[in-house]
């Protein structure tokens, strides 16, 4: 079963300083429709105003990542952690028995544009931690990589359930392919462009949910940025 998401049903939020696209039901945005994709929870694509971002608050028992497409992302927790998160850089969070943080943009004029995506875990009542790691682009290009994982491997960050992130740049005859594991569940959102996930056409934001595929297969691209998740159902 392949169905789509146009970009245009998403949830939308504009709080002036913050415009948000849920692709899940989240905060005053909700459709019982639209609870999550087998253990993939959020992913909401914020544009925060240059100059502000998100006070401290917090989170428990959720693996979180932030993914950085433009500008520049201030993170800092109550772990002691204060980074700063650039394009391309991948973030992860493992809330666990509680953490509180901020999220801010200190540019003067450029506002931050970057994926906020929340994973159930697989353990609750863990230690809460931090990893962030850079993915270069030349590892993206052409190909998908792997970003977040239950293991580790291929130096992804590591997260605490039972998913897979790749992410990859696309245009032209560029093309990739995963296999999906039976009983299991994939989805492809696409950042920006055009591309062919198992022979449907998508474009900038709409979303593919893919269950009882084995693959999925990506081609035909123009200047696409993707995320590809392979998921517990």
């Amino acid at each position: 079963m392949i169905s789509i998401r146009k970009s245009s049903d998403r949830g939308y939020a504009d709080h002036g300083w913050l415009k948000s696209h849920h692709s899940f039901s989240f905060a005053g945005y909700y459709d019982p429709a639209w609870m999550g994709w087998g253990n993939l929870r959020v992913i909401n694509e914020d544009r925060v105003a240059a100059g502000t971002g998100f006070g401290r608050h917090g989170h428990r028992d959720m693996e979180i990542i932030s993914y950085v497409l433009s500008g520049e992302l201030a993170h800092q927790d109550s772990m002691g952690h204060v980074k700063a998160i650039p394009p391309g850089d991948v973030q992860r969070m493992s809330a666990g028995t509680g953490v509180v943080h901020s999220e801010f943009n200190h540019a003067r004029d450029q506002t931050t544009h970057f994926l906020q995506i929340w994973i159930e875990p697989d353990v609750t009542g863990i230690a809460p931690s931090y990893e962030q790691k850079t993915i270069p682009v030349e590892q993206k290009r052409g190909a998908l990589r792997l970003a977040a994982s239950p293991d580790g491997a291929d130096d992804s960050v590591v997260i605490h359930a039972d998913a897979r992130l790749y992410v990859g740049l696309f245009d032209g005859a560029e093309q990739a392919r995963i296999d999906i594991a039976s009983g299991r569940k994939g989805y492809v959102h696409l950042v920006r462009g055009a591309i062919s996930v198992n022979g449907r056409a998508i474009s900038g934001g709409d979303a593919v949910m893919l269950a009882d595929e084995d693959h999925i297969a990506l081609d035909s691209a123009n200047d696409a940025e993707v995320l590809v998740f392979d998921l517990a159902a």
